[in-house]
């Protein structure tokens, strides 16, 4: 008789003990395996790469004060988008939301540790399920990012965000080049970024966009 297949879970977390603990308890369930751990941003986007897995359990909170999880979600999301299952002590709205907007599907107090197995389960077999509704919330914060454009600038923003330089755009839509300078100048100040590129990954990431250091 084959053994039925482990459902494959990434963990990361800066806690050693946590990690330890958790890791003995999930490896404990007969179709559970924990299968790495990361403690730093590199080392998850690094195993995200590298690793087969099919959930990931993520703590928002690397450093003490940091949302680090948050945007490490983002990335693994990117790269392998699989059921994140966010774990904190944190409860406050504003930190859940920001959590479901980078892409989990489920947010787990951290005392609630007993209800990982179940969680991990159902994250794993209702994605889905739950697809259509993660898909619609997208499109949903999509349309919140874009909708102090006008037409015009939108128009240019779409062609942007589909890889169009300026002088393609000038010319597929017949813009003089300073018309369309001040067009994209303009759409930037909307979206409180610097360039094309930033404006891009800002609402491909539905407005959690860390800017890089100056």
């Amino acid at each position: 008789m084959t053994d039925k297949p482990h459902i494959r879970v990434l963990m990361v977390e800066d806690d050693a003990d946590w990690i330890k603990s958790v890791t003995a308890f999930l490896n404990h369930e007969a179709d559970l395996l924990v299968v790495g751990a990361a403690t730093s941003e590199e080392e998850a986007v690094r195993m995200a790469k590298s690793l087969e897995f099919d959930v990931v359990l993520m703590d928002i909170q690397l450093t003490p004060s940091g949302r680090e999880g948050i945007y490490i979600a983002m990335q693994i999301h990117d790269i392998r988008p699989v059921p994140i299952i966010m774990l904190s002590s944190l409860s406050d709205s504003s930190t859940i939301m920001q959590s479901f907007t980078a892409g989990a599907v489920n947010y787990l107090d951290k005392s609630r540790f007993a209800e990982l197995p179940q969680t991990i389960r159902h994250a794993y077999h209702q994605t889905s399920a739950m697809e259509p509704l993660l898909q619609e919330f997208a499109r949903l914060k999509r349309e919140e990012q874009l909708q102090a454009l006008t037409p015009a600038e939108r128009e240019v923003y779409e062609l942007i965000e589909q890889g169009y330089t300026q002088s393609q755009i000038e010319k597929k839509l017949f813009k003089a080049e300073s018309t369309l300078k001040n067009q994209v100048n303009k759409m930037l100040k909307k979206l409180g970024v610097k360039s094309s590129k930033e404006a891009v990954e800002r609402v491909k990431h539905r407005g959690l966009f860390r800017k890089p250091p100056d």
